[in-house]
C-alpha cells in the first residue's frame, strides 16, 4: 500500500542522498546503529532503509557475521544504497512494503526503521507486521520526528512553499512530522503487541555550511517537487531560492546551525 507522500522515484533519490542525507539523516542514522550494535543481533531488517543512510552505519557498526537485509518500498532508493556497498559485504537489498512483508514469521532478531514509520498507512498493522517477522523477544528500533514546529527546516519548507500555492498548499511536509507524540507511538506498538517499549528524545545542532544546497534538497530531494510541478505555474528553482533565503534570514549565515528534533524508540515482541 502507498501514499502520495511516500513515493521516492525518478531523480528524487540522488538528490535526497547527497543534498539532505549528511544534513538530517548521519547523524541520527550513528545513533541508531549504535543502539543497534549494543543488542548484539544475529539477523537485522531495516525497513524504509531508503538511500542506505542507516543500512551503511549499521553494516559498519555491527560485526561481520551479523546478517542485515535492508527493505524500502521504492525500488530507486535502494539502487542508490546499494552503490554504497561491495559485493561481498553481508547485506542483502530487497523492494518491500512493510505493511506486507514477504518474509516468514520469527526470522529477525532486530528491526530498525529510522524516520519510516510516519508514511505507514496503518501504523498498527505495520507494527503487527513487524511483530510477526521478530522472533520472540527481538527488539524494534525506530525513530520519528518531533513536531514541525520544532523543526524550523522543516516548517520553513513547509510554510515557504504555502506561500507560492495560497490556494492549494502542498502537503507533503507535514508527513513526515504526522507522528511526533511519544504517547501515540507507544500506543500504537502496545496495541500491536509489542512490551517493554521505552522512548528517549534525541536532540542535536547541527552545523550547515550551504544553504543552498540544503534548500535544493527541501526543494528536489523528495515528493515536494511533484506536489509542485503538478500545480504549476510556479518554477520550482523560484521555491528553492525563497527557502534558501529564509532559512539564512531565521537560522544566519554560513556557518550556521539549527536545531534537530527526533525521538528514538525501543519495543521487545512478546
Amino acid at each position: 500500500m502507498t501514499t502520495e507522500a511516500s513515493q521516492f522515484v525518478g531523480d528524487i533519490p540522488e538528490t535526497y542522498d547527497r543534498c539532505l542525507g549528511p544534513i538530517i539523516f548521519e547523524d541520527y542514522a550513528d545513533d541508531l546503529a549504535r543502539r543497534a550494535a549494543a543488542l548484539a543481533p544475529a539477523r537485522i531488517l531495516e525497513l524504509a532503509a531508503g538511500t542506505g543512510v542507516a543500512s551503511r552505519k549499521l553494516r559498519d557498526a555491527l560485526p561481520e557475521g551479523t546478517h542485515l537485509t535492508s527493505t524500502d518500498l521504492n525500488a530507486p532508493m535502494l539502487e542508490v544504497a546499494r552503490s554504497k556497498f561491495n559485493n561481498d559485504e553481508n547485506i542483502n537489498f530487497i523492494a518491500a512494503d512493510a505493511m506486507h512483508l514477504d518474509f516468514p514469521d520469527n526470522e529477525f532478531d532486530l528491526i530498525v526503521c529510522q524516520f519510516g514509520v510516519m508514511f505507514f498507512p496503518d501504523k498498527v498493522a505495520a507494527f503487527r507486521e513487524a511483530q510477526r517477522v521478530l522472533c520472540s523477544g527481538g527488539s524494534y528500533l525506530l525513530n520519528t520526528w518531533q513536531p514541525l514546529a520544532e523543526n524550523p527546516f522543516a516548517n520553513i519548507a513547509h510554510d515557504v512553499t504555502a506561500q507560492f500555492f495560497p490556494d492549494d498548499p502542498p502537503q507533503f511536509y507535514k508527513a513526515p512530522f504526522s507522528y511526533p507524540g511519544p504517547e501515540a507511538v507507544c500506543a500504537d506498538m502496545s496495541s500491536a503487541g509489542f512490551v517493554k517499549i521505552e522512548h528517549n528524545a534525541a536532540n542535536l545542532t547541527k552545523p550547515v555550511t550551504d544553504w543552498r544546497q540544503f534548500a535544493h534538497g527541501l526543494v528536489y530531494g523528495n515528493p515536494l517537487i511533484d506536489e509542485i510541478r503538478r500545480r504549476g505555474g510556479v518554477d520550482a528553482d523560484e521555491v528553492m531560492h525563497a527557502i534558501e533565503s529564509e532559512l539564512r534570514a531565521q537560522l544566519g549565515a554560513e556557518p550556521a546551525s539549527m536545531p534537530l528534533r527526533a525521538t528514538v524508540f525501543q519495543g521487545r515482541a512478546a
